[in-house]
């Protein structure tokens, strides 16, 4: 795991994974044990969050876009009415997840980006009618019923990274964004597909489990 940053603060925090995808793109996991005294003078606060767990969260992702490319400009940021941020100039396509005590960002200067985090739920089970095509569910039940709760979670955080990745909102999570059969290990990939109207495109997912963690991320050129 490389310090691209040196010996400043942005080296004493804890990286939970960093890995370089290519030249412009990167992505880092951060593992949330600062106060928000750490963020204050370095990440600025451009919408009032109440809960403060939330906005330890939307500070450490915020924090993590300059680690990643120390000349992002967080006072470009804008939020679309899709509630996704972005910049206006496109300098750099990023995305932004959170989940507990666990922070992700992925930025590039020429890739559209997507990424998610999640944690291993049996939550899932509830909910997995409401993000899986019956074609996918028939998938999953190829699988024992122990390394189901660990394959919806991965499929959930897939579609949150293609739904972040697309970024226009109004998205039908079971009809639109489509996961094929692929193999359940610690790492790999997924292949997708996106189609909506008259959009349709093959997106290569990639899957990590860091610990009790599920983490995907999708990048294709601008």
């Amino acid at each position: 795991m490389s310090n691209r940053a040196g010996k400043n603060r942005y080296s004493r925090m804890p990286l939970f994974y960093q890995q370089d995808i290519n030249a412009s793109t990167r992505l880092a996991v951060w593992k949330l044990e600062e106060t928000e005294d750490f963020f204050s003078t370095t990440v600025p606060l451009q919408r009032e969050i109440s809960h403060p767990h939330k906005r330890l969260q939307h500070l450490a992702g915020r924090y993590l876009l300059r680690y990643l490319f120390p000349a992002f400009p967080y006072e470009e940021i804008l939020i679309a009415d899709t509630r996704k941020p972005f910049l206006p100039s496109e300098a750099f396509h990023f995305s932004i997840s959170h989940c507990g005590d666990y922070a992700a960002a992925i930025v590039s200067t020429n890739h559209r980006v997507g990424i998610d985090i999640e944690t291993f739920t049996e939550r899932v089970h509830r909910i997995k009618h409401k993000y899986l095509h019956p074609q996918e569910q028939r998938f999953v039940n190829t699988f024992p019923a122990e390394q189901q709760t660990a394959l919806l979670t991965f499929l959930w955080s897939a579609k949150e990274a293609m739904f972040k990745w697309w970024g226009n909102g109004d998205v039908d999570f079971s009809e639109v964004l489509r996961i094929m059969p692929f193999a359940l290990h610690e790492q790999g990939t997924m292949d997708a597909m996106f189609w909506k109207d008259q959009v349709q495109e093959k997106l290569l997912l990639h899957f990590r489990q860091l610990g009790k963690q599920s983490l995907v991320w999708t990048a294709t050129p601008v």
